[in-house]
């Protein structure tokens, strides 16, 4: 692959990582929400497979208003996350349906912290060159992030909460600095 030589190309590159993580993970959302046993969980999985199509058209316009063709660039990060959830799955089949449904907000929230992360560098990217409408797109996707992040933390303590037997729960506030 040829070296970059412009700020402009580096954007473009890492819009076709982002481009690639949110197809990926708009295929792997069915599957979270077939695999999730707590309703709010499969519902919210659902819901957040709605608003990635809506953040896949985003990317394609930032593409288009670059003047390029939407071009996919594979991502490792997620690559990586997806095999962790498929490894798990697979090698914890037995695993009882509560701890499961943990283990999916946990995935969960490492795709969004992902998510975060690359769409930060992006609006900055954007905003460095001078593309509004760019960055007014990606700041939009990254908002949704946000937002999704902090759904999937409450349904996680909501969850961890349920699981933890009652004998084994700490005294105190509960603040131990956890996920």
């Amino acid at each position: 692959m040829p070296a970059l030589s412009e700020p402009r190309e580096l954007f473009l590159e890492e819009l076709g990582d982002i481009y690639y993580a949110e197809k990926t993970i708009e295929k792997m959302l069915g599957t979270l929400a077939r695999e999730a046993s707590d309703e709010e969980l499969a519902a919210g999985f659902e819901e957040h497979r709605a608003q990635t199509r809506e953040q896949i058209e985003n990317v394609e316009r930032v593409f288009e208003a670059l003047g390029s063709r939407p071009k996919a660039k594979q991502c490792p990060g997620i690559d990586g996350i997806k095999e962790e959830h498929d490894e798990f799955m697979s090698e914890h089949s037995g695993t009882p349906a509560e701890l499961c449904d943990l283990f999916l907000t946990g995935a969960a929230s490492r795709t969004e912290h992902y998510e975060i992360a690359a769409y930060t560098g992006l609006v900055g990217m954007a905003r460095a060159l001078g593309e509004r409408e760019s960055a007014s797109l990606l700041q939009e996707n990254l908002r949704q992030e946000k937002e999704t992040l902090k759904a999937v933390e409450a349904v996680a303590k909501r969850l961890a909460k349920s699981a933890t037997p009652r004998g084994s729960r700490r005294s105190g506030n509960g603040s131990a600095g956890g996920r």
